[in-house]
């Protein structure tokens, strides 16, 4: 197994022009001398609307490392600037995108929940102060529940009949994989006087 190093602006018009010339990856990467994965991932982050074109992987290559040098460690004046926003009642999202540094606002909530563990407040300027974020990995999905619903099993007899005016169904059946969905709805009895 090879050790993973950067493409060199060569290597990716190698990749251009191997590409064009319709060898797959893993012959590219063996004409090069560098792992499948290097020359998967290459296509992958490089490629534009209208495929791979060697110098427009440079730029957007040069562009992440530009980039990466700005992002920041959580120093202490950063920390300050920080705390400053969130007592201000900015939420980490706007905190993240204002800062002249990157700093990605999940960072920020951490930050701000270690302050908590040490006895801190900044948690109370959150707009959810009482409510710790989580992830809810595994749990069951409440969406589209409906609150102290009735079970179709507990309506009265006189709807089963549909003689009433006013009494109406509704129904939902979800396609396989929920690809589609087809919605039913019967309003009042068939034949009115």
């Amino acid at each position: 197994m090879r050790n993973y190093k950067q493409l060199s602006q060569a290597q990716r018009y190698q990749i251009g022009i191997l590409n064009k010339a319709g060898k797959n990856q893993k012959e590219t990467a063996e004409l090069l001398g560098v792992s499948g994965s290097t020359v998967c991932r290459e296509l992958k982050r490089n490629r534009g609307k209208k495929g791979y074109f060697p110098k427009q992987a440079q730029i957007k290559t040069d562009k992440r490392r530009t980039q990466a040098v700005k992002a920041l460690k959580m120093t202490a004046e950063v920390v300050i600037e920080i705390e400053q926003k969130i007592r201000l009642d900015w939420s980490p999202e706007q905190v993240s995108g204002k800062l002249e540094m990157t700093i990605s606002h999940e960072r920020i909530y951490q930050h701000i929940w270690a302050d908590k563990r040490n006895g801190g407040t900044l948690y109370k300027h959150l707009r959810q102060s009482n409510k710790k974020r989580k992830k809810q990995y595994g749990s069951k999905d409440k969406r589209g529940q409906i609150r102290n619903r009735i079970s179709i099993d507990e309506r009265p007899e006189i709807v089963a009949q549909k003689t009433r005016i006013g009494d109406w169904e509704i129904d939902t059946v979800i396609g396989k994989n929920h690809q589609g969905a087809l919605v039913t709805l019967w309003i009042g009895p068939p034949n009115l006087p």
